[in-house]
């Protein structure tokens, strides 16, 4: 089965931009909000999508903007790539 990683949660958002180069290498990433990482919600949203294509997995929209960590965002899409 494969799962995101932080690491490569870290791609995408590097990819999508919106965010200061170092704020995905930042040591406390994982539990920092988006917003304080600097991404706002249509790059949360950008990466959200790049997400589901390269993973092959649908999140709801709702999930999505409710997951307000990278930590909380790559558990919601673990549970869904798990129950597919």
């Amino acid at each position: 089965m494969t799962s995101l990683s932080a690491e490569n949660l870290k791609e995408i958002l590097r990819s999508v931009g919106g965010a200061e180069e170092d704020s995905a290498a930042a040591e406390d990433f994982l539990d920092t909000s988006f917003g304080a990482l600097g991404y706002d919600s249509l790059a949360v949203l950008e990466a959200a999508a790049h997400i589901e294509r390269e993973f092959d997995v649908a999140l709801p929209e709702d999930e999505i903007t409710t997951e307000t960590t990278p930590q909380l965002l790559i558990d919601s899409v673990n549970r869904h790539l798990a129950s597919a």
